[in-house]
């Protein structure tokens, strides 16, 4: 065992080194450091292969239960400022432009594919791609001062790809205010949109509340769901419906379930496996 962030942690902390993030073991589960500061965590495609490789790193911890959550943070003072513009540009290539959007592609897509929960802790601006991350992922949470935006418009680039995460997230009204507009919009606008959950000046301590209650429960219970909810979301309702319902059957015939009906008639806690 080895302390983590003031917690017992129960399991080896040795984690891969990254050169753009920071992957640092918490109370069973861990936290993802967006390391680009000076460029406000732009996605570089070095950083956006770096993604990719830490959510297998993580993938293969949640096999073994070392992992049953994920932090999302950004270091210094913005989340993710979107796309290295400054290397774009410095690459014209239709190649690279492919290569860039399908790599940010495998990682919004991988996040949602993780197994448990990944929540977003966003301090400064969330902008582009971005944003599109906070969309992307479960959870989110921010600081009074943080800004999202889909600037794109005012640089003659559309905001294309974050749209798809960023529609899925907030209304289609609000959503075309945000790419058309440009605009950001602030923290507790974002909230009351449905882009983020919650606003504190102590996001640590919200993200405590969510962990210790994720902790409570299945964490197969909870792969499940999650896979669920993103297969189905965009089903006909009818196909959602038929998809769903074989799903429940499926979770009903297991043990935690069974364990957790039992303990609730019982009115007693659920020891789940």
């Amino acid at each position: 065992m080895a302390l983590v962030s003031g917690h017992w942690c129960p399991y080896n902390t040795e984690m891969a080194t990254y050169e753009f993030l920071e992957l640092i073991p918490r109370r069973e589960g861990a936290e993802i450091r967006l390391n680009r500061p000076g460029a406000y965590n732009a996605l570089s495609l070095a950083l956006l292969h770096e993604l990719i490789a830490v959510q297998q790193e993580i993938r293969d911890k949640a096999k073994t239960g070392d992992v049953r959550y994920v932090l999302l943070t950004g270091a210094g003072k913005g989340f993710c400022a979107g796309h290295d513009l400054k290397e774009l540009r410095g690459n014209p290539d239709r190649a690279f432009y492919e290569k860039t959007f399908a790599s940010c592609t495998e990682v919004m897509l991988g996040f949602q594919a993780l197994p448990v929960p990944v929540i977003a802790v966003v301090q400064g601006i969330a902008t582009a791609a971005g944003c599109q991350l906070v969309a992307s992922v479960d959870l989110a949470v921010a600081s009074p001062a943080a800004r999202f935006a889909t600037p794109g418009v005012h640089i003659g680039l559309f905001c294309s790809t974050p749209m798809v995460a960023l529609t899925r997230a907030v209304g289609r009204k609000q959503a075309m205010e945000m790419l058309a507009i440009g605009e950001p919009i602030d923290a507790q606008t974002a909230q009351q949109w449905g882009l983020i959950n919650a606003v504190s000046d102590d996001p640590a301590s919200i993200t405590e509340g969510w962990i210790t209650k994720l902790l409570a429960k299945s964490p197969r219970v909870l792969a499940t769901g999650k896979e669920a909810f993103y297969h189905q979301i965009e089903q006909p309702v009818a196909d959602a419906y038929a998809y769903t319902a074989a799903v429940m059957t499926q979770n009903l015939l297991g043990p935690d379930a069974q364990e957790g009906i039992d303990a609730f008639l019982a009115k007693r806690p659920a020891v789940f496996k």
